[in-house]
């Protein structure tokens, strides 16, 4: 009876230990006369190298200054999945750099992001084909102000059904803030009358007049922000 109440009070730290909520961001750009080859070998690449937990989800970058380049997601897994990955062998590293790398410009990134289900209206997994990134980036110590004005901006994407995923950026360059809108019904989404202007949503949901206090704490406490589409390519993901 012992070890089975030690049992029951260890599971718990078990479950939290392991939560998958790590995704690995790898920006690529490829030259721009080695497109068709660079896919091709990524795709191979992908599918031979890259499934179950280390799976690949590829977007094409539509906009942005990083318009051209391809997003490799990796994950989710838990920092205990990736502690213990250890190398990746001798295969995987030779295909990357003989048949991938070989196309490649010297532009390049590599970042971790945390997803942050408090924040998020849909769940980590439940993806979409289009997407829209928002990248904000506080002031350094202001970070608590932008978690408290996205828990208000939660309150009016849920109100009319938006689908936005929330991630912030771990050892990855300065403190970031990722907002991810997933278009479950495309880019008509984006259309001007296809939902209400966000000041009347805002203030629907937090108030009147709080749209003048989500200006001043963006205005205030966000140092740097950006934005850009992106569109899901299944053909060069794993399978």
């Amino acid at each position: 009876m012992r070890k089975l109440l030690a049992l029951w009070l260890f599971l718990p730290f078990v479950g939290m230990s392991q939560t998958k909520n790590v995704v690995s961001v790898n920006r690529y750009f490829p030259k721009v006369d080695k497109v068709q080859e660079f896919e091709k070998a990524l795709a191979a690449h992908a599918q031979k190298y890259h499934s179950g937990d280390w799976k690949w989800r590829v977007y094409e970058i539509q906009s942005g200054p990083d318009a051209g380049g391809y997003h490799v997601t990796e994950g989710p897994n838990s920092w205990e999945q990736l502690d213990a990955r250890g190398n990746l062998g001798t295969e995987h590293m030779n295909d990357w750099n003989k048949n991938v790398a070989i196309y490649l410009t010297e532009k390049g990134s590599s970042s971790y992001s945390v997803f942050q289900d408090s924040l998020s209206t849909v769940a980590l997994t439940d993806y979409s084909d289009k997407i829209s990134i928002t990248h904000w980036f506080p002031k350094i110590g202001w970070g608590s102000k932008i978690n408290d004005l996205i828990k208000k901006m939660k309150k009016t994407w849920q109100a009319d059904g938006e689908s936005v995923a929330i991630y912030t950026a771990s050892s990855s360059g300065p403190a970031q803030y990722t907002i991810v809108t997933r278009y479950k019904q495309g880019l008509k989404e984006r259309a001007t009358g296809f939902r209400k202007p966000f000041k009347e949503r805002y203030e629907a949901a937090n108030g009147e007049d709080s749209y003048a206090d989500y200006l001043e704490v963006v205005r205030e406490y966000v140092n740097n922000g950006w934005g850009e589409l992106l569109l899901y390519r299944a053909d060069l993901s794993s399978k």
